[in-house]
């Protein structure tokens, strides 16, 4: 007799569920644990009181729940940018800055009222994650086709030529403006000058100089991400040498207007996030890989990637003997402000949407409008006496200023029920049944993130602009019509 040796089943990949099992424990040891405790370890003058504690405690939470969405199997993408957001600047840098005894911008009220900005950030925190909670207890529902042909969001082909052209053209207008190419190559001093010497500002009024430079990136970054989307999806775009000629062409142009030589960090974070989500939508692996890194690189490159923001006879270099110090002492000014700002609203009382309302009407010129609010950053730097006013006033101080503490509470928890629904919503788009390579969710939701670190950090007047210029774009190439014929693949 012959035996017969069965032949051993093939090896299964490892899954995403296994491996995710594996790295749990290292991630969340790392970001709770081990980070903390290597900034407690730090030399310095801290004080260990009910504030320092409770940044521990707000440090924890949050590298917790930031784990949670990059283990999660869904791909959380705003909730995931708003958890990196609040672990780094407004867990781990403020942490290491209560351990040194020492704060980017001074305070200048009681320690009392820093106890009571970690307690409201906390209190923020939390009602997202009620709001996100909530969304997830309600399916989403399957939009279908009506009898109008009323269909997903996509981007109609000739209105997106005509995005083309109009990113051509404003940026064009910009860089001319501005004299030229090479001036994007220098510093973000050099570019403010220019825009200054362009004439588009008058009377103290920033509204020329922020549609100005709206308009001469966000165009061009938006055609950007949808030609990348069209490309990445669909073969028969990769195949047609006139869409990678414009693709090409797109590419060049914002290596020239969203360089981050030009540009601000956030703003640079923000071009290369959205380009990363829309290149790989369905990646997981990118996915985490953003959030992961983007960790460390908030950590240990952000303080010092403002080398452009200077010519050479301004900049000045960091020295620190600790990879902590420059977090004590560049950038990450956000808890300090939210306390700064407490003291300020007792000395004058809360503005009842009155700083909301000037962000969202930015647009209105102040010789139109007298009195108009100016950035809340800017209005308690002045009342501090600081010469630098260029300080943030993340979004828990904006609503805090205007609506108080269950304002705020309220605000945070319809952001993180908006954020939760927008994320199921954007799973779907990328997926295989989602609306093809012309899906403008898909793009929007990418570009969304990226820009919330500065929408977060604030001040929202500040930030108001390029949203604004790309919710015109996307009005543009939008189109809910059911197009004839199969989506190409």
């Amino acid at each position: 007799m012959t035996s017969v040796r069965e032949a051993a089943p093939p090896a299964k990949p490892m899954s995403w569920a296994m491996l995710s099992r594996a790295l749990a424990v290292p991630l969340i040891l790392a970001l709770v644990c081990f980070l903390p405790a290597v900034i407690a370890a730090q030399p310095g003058t801290g004080v260990r009181d009910t504030a320092h504690w409770l940044q521990l405690v707000l440090t924890c939470y949050a590298g917790t729940r930031l784990a949670t969405v990059i283990l999660s199997t869904r791909r959380r993408l705003l909730q995931g940018v708003f958890w990196m957001f609040v672990y780094i600047a407004m867990g781990v840098a403020p942490f290491a800055q209560a351990v040194i005894g020492q704060t980017p911008t001074p305070l200048v009220g009681p320690r009392s009222d820093l106890v009571t900005a970690v307690v409201l950030i906390l209190v923020g925190c939390a009602a997202f994650d009620l709001g996100a909670l909530l969304a997830s207890r309600r399916p989403l529902r399957r939009r279908t086709a009506v009898r109008s042909g009323a269909g997903p969001a996509v981007a109609h082909r000739v209105r997106l030529r005509l995005l083309v052209l109009l990113a051509f053209a404003a940026s064009g207008y910009y860089i001319l403006k501005l004299g030229g190419p090479a001036v994007f190559f220098t510093s973000r001093q050099e570019i403010s000058a220019s825009v200054a010497a362009s004439g588009v500002g008058s009377g103290g009024s920033q509204v020329g100089s922020a549609f100005l430079k709206g308009f001469g990136t966000v165009p061009a970054l938006l055609a950007l991400l949808l030609y990348t989307r069209r490309l990445v999806t669909s073969r028969r775009a990769r195949r047609s040498p006139s869409t990678v000629l414009v693709w090409l062409g797109l590419a060049g142009l914002n290596a020239i207007v969203n360089n981050p030589v030009s540009n601000a960090r956030y703003w640079f974070l923000t071009v290369l996030v959205s380009l990363l989500f829309t290149a790989f939508p369905s990646s997981a692996a990118m996915y985490r890989s953003v959030l992961a890194a983007g960790v460390v690189g908030a950590l240990v490159l952000f303080p010092y990637a403002d080398r452009f923001r200077y010519d050479s006879s301004g900049y000045r270099p960091v020295e620190s003997s600790s990879v902590f110090e420059p977090l004590a002492t560049k950038d990450y000014d956000q808890t300090v402000m939210f306390a700064n700002t407490i003291t300020w609203v007792d000395t004058r009382g809360h503005t009842y949407g009155r700083q909301l309302a000037g962000s969202a009407l930015f647009f209105v010129p102040r010789a139109v409008w007298n009195g108009k609010p100016e950035d809340t950053g800017v209005r308690v730097g002045q009342w501090m006496g600081m010469s630098m006013t260029n300080l943030s006033a993340p979004l828990w101080t904006e609503l805090w200023v205007d609506f108080g503490a269950p304002g705020m509470a309220g605000a945070f928890a319809l952001i993180g029920y908006v954020a939760a629904r927008t994320d199921r919503r954007y799973a779907r788009a990328v997926s295989r049944e989602g609306p093809g390579p012309g899906s403008v969710l898909a793009v929007t939701v990418p570009l969304i993130a990226g820009y919330t670190f500065i929408l977060l950090r604030g001040p929202l007047l500040q930030a108001a602009g390029k949203p604004a210029v790309a919710a015109l774009c996307l009005l543009l190439v939008t189109s809910f019509r059911v197009q004839a014929g199969r989506r190409p693949r």
